[in-house]
């Protein structure tokens, strides 16, 4: 297949033609063509890390959920507990098998109108998980809506992104959100959802709204000298702040609580994979997902296996790089349960050599962030 048949077959979001114009560095992702860096990825990191920087998530999935019953459905199939959750507020969650594998981790909006319900998705899962939650709403009285295509969607991140909201967009409530908090305003007279969370460890909003408005407000915001960023820094950025990637950190295979976020998983309702993951959490599983900080500058990619010091391969790197913000190599790996405590000491296989690391917290990043 031709480049030009290959970029054909991928979705393009409502930015796209911004991209281009700013020489964007463009490549497949999530069966969208998307850009991974305008500039570089570490001056894009540290903007977003020290000022602000905005990213295209136009890719991501919106589905809604509405009607009597869409409370009792959405808490059927999401792990977290939305009762007695108001509206204007957002919960981080996953959908699982029966199984306990992840089906995808996604976001769940409580609308301001009554029985309505927003899931944000990742988009590499949109077809399969509303596939998935068309599935098991049969015997529920709920509507399930797909309108990814209808959205688009900019997050815009970092110490001064609520500054860049307020003063460039005009959107002054954006100083009242709390974390994980969210409203409606309008921007040319249409709906704009305007949400304080992010996949960068930093403060920041997510943006959804329609694409024209969309690509109007990513033109204001690049005019205002907020810093474009691509996916290569979102990953950089979520990564050092501890936060799991859909297909590395979580999987069908890699349940939450493999993944160390059964804190997000609430066990007194009853929720598609409860009793698998109950088990699990009892201590049936075999691997553990742990940080690991090696003692040099090599890269342990996704991949590598870790091994003891007799040569034994205990596990497998899922993400890894040279931290930009700390200086230090690092990686999240995925590893028998008995070598999972903090200070294990533990190397990884870089190429035909072997690097010693030791088990540390996920988070390696903390930012100083309050809201």
């Amino acid at each position: 297949m031709s480049e030009l048949q290959n970029t054909e077959a991928l979705k393009l979001t409502c930015l796209y033609e911004e991209h281009l114009a700013l020489q964007a560095k463009m490549s497949p992702f999530a069966g969208f063509m998307m850009p991974i860096q305008y500039s570089s990825i570490t001056q894009e990191h540290n903007a977003v890390r020290h000022k602000a920087g905005m990213f295209d998530v136009s890719h991501m999935g919106e589905i809604f959920v509405e009607g009597p019953e869409a409370e009792a459905f959405v808490n059927h199939i999401f792990t977290n507990e939305i009762r007695g959750f108001g509206p204007g507020k957002v919960l981080y969650g996953m959908m699982c098998y029966p199984d306990g594998g992840t089906v995808d981790d996604l976001l769940v909006y409580r609308e301001f109108e009554a029985d309505h319900f927003l899931l944000v998705v990742n988009a590499a899962n949109i077809d399969k998980d509303f596939a998935w939650i068309e599935e098991h709403a049969k015997g529920f009285n709920c509507k399930v809506v797909n309108a990814s295509a209808d959205w688009g969607q900019i997050a815009v991140q970092g110490p001064e992104a609520e500054k860049a909201v307020i003063e460039v967009l005009g959107f002054k409530e954006a100083a009242a959100l709390g974390f994980y908090t969210f409203c409606d305003v309008t921007y040319n007279g249409k709906r704009l959802i305007l949400s304080r969370t992010g996949y960068t460890g930093e403060d920041g909003f997510e943006l959804y709204t329609t694409t024209d408005n969309t690509v109007e407000i990513w033109k204001r915001l690049l005019a205002a000298g907020v810093e474009p960023c691509g996916l290569g820094c979102r990953d950089t950025l979520r990564f050092e702040a501890g936060l799991p990637l859909y297909g590395d950190e979580l999987s069908p295979e890699i349940s939450p609580v493999m993944a160390g976020l059964g804190m997000f998983c609430k066990y007194d309702k009853d929720f598609i994979g409860k009793e698998a993951l109950l088990d699990q959490k009892a201590g049936n599983i075999a691997r553990k997902l742990v940080g690991i900080e090696i003692e040099d500058k090599a890269i342990p990619r996704a991949g590598y296996p870790v091994e003891l010091e007799d040569g034994r391969e205990v596990g497998i790197v899922t993400t890894g790089y040279h931290s930009i913000s700390l200086d230090k190599s690092v990686c999240f790996a995925l590893v028998d349960k008995e070598f999972a405590a903090l200070d294990t000491l533990l190397s990884i296989r870089i190429r035909k050599k072997t690097f010693p690391g030791k088990v540390v917290k996920k988070r390696f990043y903390q930012t100083n962030y309050k809201k």
